[in-house]
């Protein structure tokens, strides 16, 4: 049978071979695929209490799954979640039909660092609306009475503010919705969703970032707030004294899925599944309890609350976040273009493992009882996962918006304290030559930077090595007060660029030790 073919019911394939494949649908959870285990839940009774804009991969691996657990325990029924798509074009369009034809359904294949995977489908996700189709739609959904908590993945950069923190009114799309009575972007829909709730006697909601920003919860007050204020002032001045926006830190690795990776999957579950998913093992959530309108219990599915996100975003940031970068760098320039491909590099997983012992754990403050030498390890164990595949070009895209996040702090301080800075300095160097978008072999790849202009990553190809140090991402980083560390990323600069990563590498892990000596 050259094509697949639906069965009288609709809800499986026959595959090439004979193989039937079950079609996601709430009609076909009962007749899962062996080994494929469902929601512990009736779906009928679920009911959205929580709106989430931007359900992208990570939304599913994540957030959605820690529901889809908590929906599972009893009386929680009112937390489902209606996904909202904010960005038009063809891939959005196509994930808001395959949500639609699945009924919210998709699958998550957790694979750990050793052992077998598992596969579950999630049910958390019970509705999914397209912003651009049907803008008037989603913000009647916002304002509905029930609807209790929205949730935000916009990326780092998608919060529209600059390098100074503040808010962007000028941008196109921002400007429309200041003089649109239905705005399409995130800040317009979630900003005229409270004017309508406080027109109409409704409480606020809670508005949860939870995306990898240190101190999310205030960069989304603070995007919110500016765009109210520049909309209706007095709406600003309610949702400043009703409005919650917590911070939280969020960690788990999730790569992207490709059609070959889908179909991969697909044949591994059994399923015929248009979204799926898959993540490593590790997943964690760290909130800060500040609800205005109350939350699900997320304490009692693995959610960790606090009244301080702050030493565990550090720890995550400092650590986790600045070590992909670490190794996504030089190890595309090499030729790799995975992760658990480059950790197969002894010299790339050396120099990890220095940077993380000797670099960036002395500099923390880890919240009590927190060990960051077990959380070192644990790093450099999930990136050495074999079955996620993730890309490192993925890794370094949008570095413009992630090092003053990842790595400026740790550089700040070591240099402020007059500590060895040399593997911090190749990093910046390796970062400046990715911009280049050649690896040793010749190869080229395409750096995404969206916060970088043509001009400011054409810096990366002057004769003038320091050229890209001077770009506005560096601002901040006290570059100015330390020639010494200019002078060693000129230096690794060239050594990268005429001898290569690895030469490189074993001159800075000679230098170092004696150094150490």
């Amino acid at each position: 049978m050259g094509r697949a073919a639906l069965d009288r019911r609709g809800s499986a394939t026959v595959r090439p071979g004979g193989r039937l494949v079950i079609r996601l649908s709430n009609s076909t959870l009962v007749s899962l695929p062996a080994g494929v285990e469902g929601p512990a839940y009736d779906r009928t009774r679920v009911t959205p209490g929580i709106a989430h804009l931007g359900v992208g991969q990570f939304h599913r691996a994540h957030q959605a799954l820690y529901l889809d657990r908590c929906l599972a325990l009893p009386g929680q029924e009112r937390w489902g979640i209606v996904g909202i798509g904010v960005l038009d074009g063809a891939r959005e369009r196509h994930k808001a039909d395959a949500l639609h034809t699945q009924q919210g359904l998709y699958s998550l294949t957790e694979f750990p660092a050793r052992g077998r995977p598992t596969v579950r489908v999630v049910g958390s996700l019970v509705g999914y609306l397209h912003a651009p189709e049907d803008p008037e739609r989603v913000l009647e959904l916002l304002a509905a009475p029930d609807l209790r908590l929205v949730t935000l993945t916009l990326t780092e950069g998608g919060y529209n503010l600059d390098e100074a923190g503040q808010f962007l009114l000028e941008t196109p799309a921002v400007a429309r919705d200041l003089d649109s009575q239905v705005p399409t972007t995130a800040f317009g829909l979630v900003t005229e969703a409270l004017r309508r709730r406080r027109e109409r006697g409704l409480g606020p909601f809670t508005v949860l970032s939870c995306d990898n920003l240190r101190q999310n919860g205030e960069v989304a007050r603070d995007a919110f707030l500016s765009f109210a204020r520049a909309r209706v002032p007095s709406l600003a001045n309610w949702m400043e004294e009703h409005v919650t926006f917590p911070s939280a830190m969020v960690d788990r690795i999730t790569p992207g899925v490709t059609e070959h990776e889908a179909a991969r999957l697909n044949e591994a579950s059994g399923l015929d599944d248009a979204l799926p998913v898959y993540s490593e093992s590790f997943i964690q959530w760290v909130i800060e309890d500040r609800f205005c309108a109350g939350r699900p219990p997320l304490e009692r599915v693995g959610v960790q609350f606090t009244d301080d996100v702050g030493p565990y975003e550090q720890v995550k940031l400092r650590l986790l976040n600045a070590s992909h970068s670490l190794l996504a760098f030089p190890g595309l320039l090499m030729g790799y273009r995975f992760v658990a491909q480059a950790m197969e590099d002894p010299a790339l997983v050396s120099l990890l493992q220095a940077f993380l012992r000797e670099d960036a754990e002395p500099l923390l403050h880890p919240p009590r009882g927190f060990s960051v030498r077990d959380y070192g390890d644990t790093v450099l164990e999930r990136f050495s996962n074999p079955a996620i595949n993730d890309q490192l070009l993925r890794i370094a895209s949008d570095s413009a918006s992630k090092l003053p996040l990842f790595v400026q702090p740790t550089a700040r301080e070591a240099l402020r304290q007059g500590r060895d800075t040399r593997r911090i300095a190749f990093l910046l160097a390796a970062f400046c030559e990715y911009l280049r978008g050649v690896d040793e072999r010749g190869h080229v790849f395409l750096p995404l930077e969206p916060h970088l202009t043509g001009a400011e990553v054409r810096r990366a190809h002057a004769t003038d090595l320091k050229a890209p140090l001077g770009l506005e991402l560096f601002q901040g980083w006290g570059l100015a007060e330390h020639p010494g560390f200019v002078k060693d990323c000129v230096h690794f600069r060239r050594e990268l660029r005429f001898k290569g990563v690895s030469a490189t590498l074993a001159e800075l892990a000679r230098s170092t030790e004696a150094a150490s000596a």
